[in-house]
């Protein structure tokens, strides 16, 4: 007879516990990690929480424009991710965890940020959903409003080009041979003896099949650290508060198209960027 399946078990059943980690441990497409902590079962490490660097202090310093020490009192939480095994409200239990050991570390604000904009691979898949930001609402987050417009270079696999990538294969500048492998792997004949960045980009994009979206910004989330309620309360938010935000953009995939080279003269990139 066939052994009956065990329930899920319930989050207060489970032992978990929180360790400070290095990114050491964290591999891949990274980013400018700061401070980061790791959820373990027993020896496991069954999720991740990072808080890095962002691009421009103005990130920071538009939200909490009274904590003048960016990078210090104030940080991006740049990832949080847990393995499918860890029980239902396990992101908002780690969540507190975290801020709760963060706020021991100094940091008083932190930025968050959810991209509502559906991206699919050039083979249908649906490589980035969309999401809300629900697990930084129930954390009590202040949503401020969204980032500005865009637009996203979109590759076949539904990964992305950014503007630091295009600009390092324009000026010649460390990483540019990186961005043509990727390029490369979508069928891109290499570099011509002597073709400019800006002239390589302007067939690269349209031969890797690169579709152009528009986007709308994501939603911007605003958290207060502190020790205290105190501590919590004294911390200013810059951005006027919006409503908690519901919606998925899909529209912007369905109007989004493949770049095509311009039909007049020239070797401007195809793109907006």
């Amino acid at each position: 007879m066939p052994s009956r399946p065990q329930p899920k078990p319930r989050w207060k059943e489970v032992s978990f516990g929180l360790k400070k980690i290095q990114h050491a441990y964290l591999t891949g497409n990274f980013v400018a990690e700061r401070l980061s902590w790791g959820l373990y079962q027993g020896e496991e490490l069954v999720g991740v929480a990072v808080f890095g660097v962002p691009s421009h202090p103005a990130v920071l310093t538009n939200v909490f424009p009274d904590l003048e020490e960016a990078y210090t009192a104030t940080l991006v939480l740049s990832r949080v991710v847990l393995l499918d095994k860890v029980p239902a409200n396990g992101e908002t239990w780690f969540l507190g965890q975290v801020f709760r050991a963060a706020a021991g570390e100094g940091l008083r604000g932190v930025v968050s940020f959810a991209d509502p904009v559906l991206r699919r691979a050039a083979d249908g898949t649906a490589v980035i959903p969309g999401h809300r930001g629900t697990i930084y609402a129930a954390k009590g987050a202040a949503p401020v409003g969204r980032t500005d417009p865009s637009l996203v270079l979109v590759l076949p696999d539904g990964t992305s080009l950014d503007r630091r990538a295009l600009s390092k294969v324009r000026r010649g500048e460390c990483g540019h041979d990186y961005v043509e492998r990727r390029l490369a792997g979508f069928g891109v004949a290499a570099r011509r003896r002597g073709e400019s960045g800006e002239a390589y980009l302007h067939r690269a994009l349209v031969e890797a099949g690169v579709v152009a979206l528009r986007h709308g910004g994501c939603y911007r989330y605003a958290f207060r650290l502190g020790r205290t309620r105190a501590e919590r309360g004294a911390v200013r938010i810059g951005l006027p508060a919006t409503g908690y935000p519901k919606a998925i953009d899909e529209t912007s995939w369905q109007m989004a198209s493949r770049l095509a080279a311009p039909s007049r003269g020239g070797c401007d990139t195809p793109t907006l960027l």
